[in-house]
């Protein structure tokens, strides 16, 4: 594509997903080399958070941002995949960059690509544009979201001040490895020498602890040397929170506002913010775990007397999270589902099992996406499903169906949710089936 012409947004998309005869090639020697050629790799002059892990990152990183735009500090984000719109990906304080600033670094990074002589992924092509963005921007606090793994992931290039590891969970077993030692493996290469991490889980896999040891890392883990007291209570009004400064002090929150997002993302989260070079009042924090939300993250749509609860929960670990943290119904919970081909379909659905009492399963139309028929296969033995073309349909059969005081939870992929999102949002009427 000329770089000199005026494209559009879904121009640029199309382009650059064309440009790479993989949708995966994992490692790091083409996007460094556009990356160094570019001067995006050093000299950021404010802090840089990588946040890895199978589940968890987004809900830690929206904490982080929250919190901190409360205090005033300029943040952008950088995260993936997208709902409904690819600008979501790359914000300043929660705003999605417009069509026009994602041309002009779509155009930078092509103009770089071409004089270097590689192709790129439209994963690192994408992240180099992001970077690209956020050097004009020169924010305050730079928080970077891993796309898949870690080590040999585009996002890498980036030397952080913290890394952040959320949960270690068996997730994309094809490209990171089918333990738990061989994920922590990967995610664990975003470590950088005596630069600290913090761990958002209390079970540690070995292969993580080995590279926070070589490295000389210092290390905060969750449930050792931070997280919430022993006696708070999550199903109280307020909990309190103890961690560790960059100096080792102690260090303690108390009567904090319980989260809408996972409880302990949020311990997480305020680990990192008690790391960082920029000072913080306990009224932003308080505002900040009140304010932080995340599309597709337990996120909860009345319609029609019914309680929609959205969340893109696609592995074991996170189904499982899922389902304990729902609240008791008076009603039905009807599933509406849709999900990949490379994720643990059987043991993701036994998870959700006790949950749920109607599924409604989908076709995913998308490179990798099930069919109804396998994901129905895939149920616990004698439990029966119904299959339907799209997510959307899926959910206007259970608003059909159901009764008021019900529940609909939609769940399994980004896919998923962001196919009832969108007629959701522009308000669509039609109940059919």
């Amino acid at each position: 594509m000329s770089t000199s012409e005026s494209e559009s947004l879904a121009q640029w998309l199309s382009f650059i997903e064309a440009g790479h005869p993989a949708e995966i090639e994992l490692g790091l020697a083409r996007v460094s080399r556009v990356a160094e050629f570019m001067q995006l790799t050093q000299g950021w002059g404010c802090p840089v958070v990588t946040l890895a892990g199978t589940n968890g990152k987004g809900s830690t990183q929206a904490y982080i941002s929250q919190i901190m735009q409360q205090q005033g500090y300029r943040v952008a984000t950088y995260s993936s995949p997208h709902f409904l719109r690819y600008n979501e990906r790359v914000c300043l304080d929660g705003e999605a960059a417009s069509d026009q600033q994602l041309c002009d670094a779509f155009a930078a990074v092509e103009q770089a690509r071409q004089q270097v002589g590689v192709s790129l992924t439209y994963f690192e092509f994408g992240t180099l544009a992001a970077l690209w963005l956020f050097r004009q921007w020169q924010p305050d606090l730079l928080l970077l979201e891993v796309g898949l793994g870690g080590r040999l992931d585009a996002v890498n290039i980036i030397d952080p001040d913290i890394s952040v590891i959320t949960t270690i969970a068996l997730d994309h077993q094809d490209w990171l490895g089918d333990n738990r030692d061989a994920v922590g493996f990967e995610k664990a290469g975003i470590l950088r020498s005596a630069t600290p991490l913090v761990y958002g889980e209390e079970d540690m896999p070995a292969s993580v602890m080995a590279r926070a040891q070589a490295l000389s890392c210092p290390l905060y883990h969750w449930g050792q040397n931070f997280g919430p007291e022993p006696e708070s209570d999550t199903s109280a009004e307020s909990w309190s929170w103890v961690g560790l400064t960059s100096q080792g002090h102690a260090l303690r929150y108390q009567q904090l506002p319980i989260p809408e997002l996972p409880f302990e993302n949020a311990a997480t989260a305020l680990q990192v913010i008690s790391l960082l070079p920029l000072s913080v009042s306990q009224t932003s924090i308080r505002q900040g775990l009140e304010g932080a939300g995340l599309t597709g993250r337990r996120q909860r749509i009345e319609r029609d007397g019914r309680e929609l609860v959205l969340d893109v929960a696609h592995n074991p670990h996170a189904a499982a999270y899922l389902a304990r943290c729902l609240p008791s119904i008076g009603g039905k919970t009807w599933c509406v589902l849709g999900m990949l081909q490379d994720k643990d379909r059987a043991l993701t659905l036994a998870s959700l099992e006790p949950a749920v009492d109607h599924w409604l399963c989908a076709d995913l139309s998308v490179p990798r996406g099930c069919r109804a028929e396998q994901l129905i296969a895939a149920l616990p033995a004698g439990v029966c499903g119904v299959s339907y073309s799209t997510p959307w349909a899926a959910c206007q059969a259970a608003l059909a169906q159901s009764q008021v005081g019900d529940r609909i939870l939609v769940v399994g992929s980004f896919y998923t949710v962001a196919d009832v999102l969108l007629p959701l949002q522009e308000g669509r009427g039609d109940t059919a089936i």
